[in-house]
This record gives structure tokens, C-alpha cells and sequence, in this order.
């Protein structure tokens, strides 16, 4: 009964604050909390960034590793996204295997990757049919304050941009490493941004208070040209047609902010 009156309390209050262009935190309804990117965090990866954003942080490490490729996509790598939610980042994370949290913060991230198509997957194709290149993916919570999905999409796309990839030849229907690395081919940054919506308010970067309450959210992704790549939507309540615009404009304008502070995309030679 406690942890049902408690949010409806808390609700009340931030619905409140937020009729009047308040948060809990101070910010204003458009605001990001601070963000920090690091890069180079983990010595065994080949791509590896910490992001903080605000209390929160999420950890990601890229691993490319030469696999076979999907029966219906022959002549491309693969890309796997996978994420983990360590115990001691919240109360509410338990041991064990990914829960449904885990696996839709997987999947958002991953789709916003895949369908801006910032690797280029038939890049990383060996050996049409047998061989080619996976790029794992791994995401870890920290430290759990609101709001993962936009940092671990941010965490997500800096491990790539600041990967290496080792470099692969073909020989006599043998691939060989030469034991360089070489820049992934990478030729996008795309970005994820969620939108809250609370009571008729949409806020930017809800935190963890927040997400306690919230009607609904919604994550949208962009490409380095501004473009809507994908889009999530989330928790039971519901957006107005408007509401959908207004969320996707604001989304937009705070992807262009967050992009700045990427790593920058370095072509690959050839």
C-alpha cells in the first residue's frame, strides 16, 4: 500500500512543479542534466566510453569478433546490442539473468545504430555466406538515476567512434590478421533523446523521481543530418497527435546539442 501511495504524493508534487515550469531537480522542462562523456575506459576492448548523465552512468564496451553471418543477409557483419543491469546501480535491479528492462534498453539502442546504419555492415563482410565481422555491444548500468536509454545510446555510439577494429585480409579463401587495427567503418552518429509526459507537460531527461510517474515516454533517434531514424514509445499512457510532434521537434533540437559532444566520426581509409 506504501509504495502506492508514495508516487501518487510524489505525482501531485511534480505535476505541480512542472504547471509551473519546474522540476524536482530545478531545471526547467526543456532541461538536460549534465552530461560527460570518457572515452578509452576499458584496456580489453576494442571501444569502450563511460557517460554520466546527471547521477546516472553507463558503461559500454565494443568487441569485433569474426562470426557467420544471418542466413538472410549473406553479405553483411552482424551488430548485437546487449545490455546488463548491475545490482548495485539501484534497488531495483536483482541478479540474473536480462529482465524486460534490460531487454527493451537493448533493443532501443540497438535500433536506433541499426536503422540510422551507421556501420557499415557490408563492410565487415569477410567471406560472403561464412565469415564476417560482429560487433558486440555491451551495456552496463552503473549507477541508475533516470533516463538510460538516452545514456546508453550516448555511451553506445562514443565506444564505436573511439573503436578500433583489427585488420582482416583474405587469403587463399583464408582470412588473416595482420595485427593492426584499423578505423570501423563507421559513417553516422546518431543520437537518442526521450521525451516525458507529465499530466499535459513534456520534460526532457526525466530522472528517476520522475520516471516513477510518468504517463508515458518517448524516444526518438536522429542521424548526423538530422533525420528521424527511430522512434520508441513507452509505459501505458498516451500522447496526443500534437503532443507527437511537439516531442519529436524538442527530441530533434536536443540531438543536435548532445551530438557536439561526440567524438568525431573518422572515415576509413579505402
Amino acid at each position: 500500500m506504501a509504495e502506492r501511495v508514495i508516487p501518487s504524493v510524489k505525482r501531485k508534487q511534480l505535476l505541480e512543479l512542472a504547471a509551473r515550469g519546474k522540476r524536482i531537480d530545478g531545471r526547467g522542462l526543456l532541461d538536460m542534466r549534465p552530461v560527460q562523456i570518457e572515452t578509452g575506459v576499458i584496456e580489453k576492448a576494442e571501444g569502450s566510453a563511460v557517460v554520466r548523465l546527471g547521477s546516472t552512468m553507463v558503461m559500454v564496451g565494443v568487441k569485433y569478433e569474426i562470426g557467420k553471418p544471418f542466413e538472410d543477409t549473406p553479405n553483411e557483419g552482424v551488430l548485437s546490442v546487449n545490455a546488463e543491469f548491475v545490482p548495485l546501480a539501484s534497488p531495483t535491479f536483482e541478479p540474473g539473468p536480462p529482465d524486460e528492462n534490460a531487454i527493451e534498453l537493448a533493443r532501443v539502442v540497438d535500433r536506433g545504430l541499426r536503422e540510422s546504419k551507421c556501420l557499415d555492415l557490408e563492410k565487415m563482410c569477410l567471406i560472403p555466406g561464412e565469415k564476417v565481422w560482429i560487433a558486440w555491444i555491451d551495456i552496463y548500468v552503473l549507477d541508475h538515476d533516470g533516463n538510460l536509454i538516452d545514456a546508453s545510446a550516448l555511451a553506445a555510439i562514443s565506444a564505436l567512434l573511439a573503436s578500433k577494429i583489427p585488420e582482416a585480409k583474405v587469403e587463399n579463401g583464408e582470412i588473416v590478421l595482420t595485427g593492426n587495427y584499423v578505423v570501423p567503418p563507421i559513417r553516422d552518429r546518431p543520437v537518442a533523446v526521450t521525451i516525458g509526459k507529465l499530466g499535459d507537460q513534456l520534460i526532457v531527461d526525466p530522472c528517476f523521481e520522475e520516471e516513477e510517474v510518468l504517463d508515458c515516454r518517448l524516444t526518438a533517434s536522429f542521424t548526423e543530418g538530422g533525420l528521424l531514424c527511430a522512434m520508441q514509445k513507452g509505459l501505458p499512457g498516451a500522447f496526443t497527435a500534437d503532443e507527437v510532434i511537439k516531442a519529436i521537434e524538442i527530441a530533434k533540437v536536443k540531438s543536435e546539442e548532445l551530438r557536439k559532444l561526440l567524438p568525431p566520426l573518422v572515415t576509413q581509409h579505402g
